[in-house]
């Protein structure tokens, strides 16, 4: 139907259908990213977008609970979480968004902006989410942390397994290659550090689980729902901020957050505020790159991103002893993920 004035664009690209060339030509965002590449240009800048956020993510998360020593990393992801809800809100109201590929200025008959069934239908993936979100924070407790690296690392082998029961997905040698090749890596930078921890080790790879079934859900559920990225992430809101927000009471974190003796500094509220806004870009990085790309290239942007996250993080906090093994492991891993952005690049 013909729309009077223009279309309205949204602010960001929201959807794999979305954002495609308005000439028709091969100049659009969904042009090959060079001439015989598999993947669109579209494609690269969500797996970048998602790189850089995430590691500034890291950064500014690291300040507050290690320069500041915050004791409640739960409550910075609900604070994260009610954020990006009430963003998510205001934008919607205000008809700068939709939360499905239709016109943002078409009004929504739904309490949530998106139909009940919907949003039941979302509920398996924020149900993963939130089991992702919570095996992640609980992973980190009973490993050391090159160790906890070097287990995290396997979750690509996890995403591969989820990518082929869930969406029957098979990939080529060079693939699987490449992915052995960062296992590999990421077991040579903690050899020194294979210390055995049995429930340790057991909530690391239900971590890994959890992040494999939430990344092959999203890009399952995220095509077949007709919501766009923005409207994955306000169904992930509803359903786990409540969960989120009575575990933290539970514990207690609300009340040490509130006791905390810097909670009104200027400096570590401008942490928090970043922190805040760089979740937000990160969520919807993750659910952009994987619907545009495939849930393994998600996994395997994570293990590139490790190599400039360890890098900036060792220049700006420093604590990482020189280690020959490490330095080896590191490089096998940031190897392999060369390697198979290269495949995918050539469509390999």
């Amino acid at each position: 139907m013909a729309k009077g004035g223009g279309e309205r664009a949204t602010l960001l690209p929201v959807s794999a259908d979305g954002g495609k060339g308005n000439g028709g030509g091969g100049g659009g965002d969904d042009a090959a990213l060079f001439k015989g590449s598999a993947m669109t240009r579209r494609g690269a800048a969500a797996a970048l977008s998602y790189m850089a956020c995430s590691v500034l993510l890291v950064m500014f998360n690291k300040a507050a609970l290690s320069s500041y020593n915050f004791p409640c990393a739960n409550v910075i992801t609900l604070l994260q979480m009610v954020c990006s809800t009430c963003l998510l809100y205001v934008l919607r109201r205000s008809k700068l968004i939709s939360f499905t590929n239709s016109d943002p200025s078409v009004p929504s008959d739904s309490l949530f902006f998106v139909p009940f069934r919907i949003l039941l239908r979302t509920t398996p993936l924020s149900l993963a989410y939130l089991l992702y979100m919570l095996a992640s924070m609980e992973s980190v407790r009973g490993v050391n942390v090159p160790m906890y690296t070097t287990l995290r690392r396997t979750t690509v082998v996890f995403t591969m397994t989820m990518e082929y029961f869930l969406a029957k997905q098979k990939h080529t040698p060079p693939i699987i290659g490449s992915v052995a090749l960062i296992v590999f890596g990421a077991f040579v930078a903690g050899a020194r550090d294979l210390s055995f921890d049995a429930r340790g080790y057991a909530i690391v790879f239900v971590a890994n689980i959890t992040t494999a079934v939430y990344l092959a859900t999203i890009n399952r559920i995220g095509k077949s729902s007709g919501l766009n990225s923005f409207g994955l992430m306000w169904c992930n809101g509803l359903v786990c901020g409540p969960s989120v927000l009575f575990l933290t009471y539970v514990q207690g974190d609300l009340k040490k957050a509130m006791e905390f003796p810097y909670l009104y500094s200027p400096g570590f509220q401008a942490v928090l505020l970043f922190s805040c806004i760089l979740a937000f870009l990160l969520n919807y990085t993750i659910f952009w790159n994987t619907i545009l790309n495939s849930a393994l290239t998600q996994s395997m942007c994570g293990n590139l991103k490790d190599f400039f996250t360890v890098g900036i993080g060792w220049v700006l906090f420093g604590g990482l002893p020189f280690d020959l093994l490490n330095v080896i492991g590191q490089g096998l891993g940031f190897l392999g993920s060369g390697l198979y952005a290269y495949c995918k690049i050539k469509g390999k």
